[in-house]
């Protein structure tokens, strides 16, 4: 089977863009599938969102087939702290047979932070272990070296903090992951560009693809309550304060010009090779930001 259209993507110089799109919480997908067709040809590649933050919702892999079926391409989310090995490969092999070829390999947040409160996190294996295990169907293996009838491929992406407030764990992950087969990598959101250039220093020694997370803050009071509640988020007070100059109602228009300012330079100084945008449920203004930027 040929690559996936965003590996083919991914080994050209373009720059790259991708989006995410967060399933919604019920079975009714109208709102996705409008979501989908509005970005499905802005964009190089839709990621769906796994159980984001914690938090139970249709499943990625669902909202990858809708992807598909709509004409995008998608990159689907596994996360290791709700499956254990037996559905992490099964959840592999029903994607790669519906031409699902992009996997963004994640460990997961914590459930604490979710709001089922009493769930059971299984963190069977990490997002390190998940990308070798990929790799290892690929040589025609499941994880007990069992020979698999029909070989997937994947397209593997895994994601890294360069704004961590200690920098040397996220850097000893981040050579772990390229060393288990990670092609590609979405950052956490930058809200620092100087952060982005010192880890792309240390990154570029290495062959693969950085897209620089573009997180769309609608106010002050969310970028507080990212900072407060979402683990891994630094949003700097400059920004914060930016954002709280603005007049009311005029929140989200400046926070699609922070993004797209962000974008325009990381393009222009060829920072990074692309970035990953996530409008945290204004998915709507992606094309706004674009073409902004």
């Amino acid at each position: 089977m040929a690559n996936s259209l965003f590996e083919e993507k991914l080994n050209s110089d373009g720059f790259l863009v991708t989006t995410e799109i967060g399933p919604p919480k019920g079975a009714d997908v109208s709102e996705m599938v409008h979501h989908i067709d509005l970005l499905k040809d802005k964009v190089d590649a839709i990621n769906v969102t796994d159980h984001q933050s914690s938090v139970m919702r249709f499943p990625s892999l669902g909202g990858c087939l809708l992807v598909k079926e709509r004409g995008g391409e998608p990159i689907i989310q596994i996360t290791c702290r709700d499956r254990n090995r037996l559905a992490l490969q099964a959840d592999l092999l029903l994607a790669y047979s519906r031409d699902i070829k992009n996997v963004l390999c994640l460990t997961g947040d914590s459930v604490d932070v979710g709001d089922h409160k009493e769930a059971k996190p299984v963190f069977d294996l990490d997002s390190v272990q998940l990308l070798k295990t990929a790799r290892e169907m690929e040589s025609g293996k499941d994880m007990a070296g069992n020979e698999l009838k029909g070989v997937p491929q994947f397209c593997l992406g895994a994601s890294v903090h360069p704004e961590a407030d200690f920098i040397e764990p996220q850097l000893v992950k981040f050579e772990k992951k390229v060393i288990a087969g990670a092609q590609f990598f979405q950052t956490q959101g930058i809200f620092d560009l100087e952060n982005l250039r010192r880890f792309m220093q240390y990154a570029s020694q290495f062959n693969v693809k950085i897209l620089a997370g573009i997180i769309v803050l609608a106010s002050a009071r969310m970028a507080r309550y990212m900072n407060d509640n979402v683990p891994g988020i630094i949003v700097s007070q400059a920004i914060i304060d930016e954002l709280a100059n603005v007049e009311k109602g005029k929140g989200l228009q400046k926070g699609i010009e922070i993004a797209s300012r962000f974008i325009k330079t990381i393009r222009e100084e060829n920072l990074c090779h692309g970035v990953h945008i996530m409008a945290v449920g204004n998915e709507g203004i992606v094309p706004d930001i674009l073409e902004a930027a």
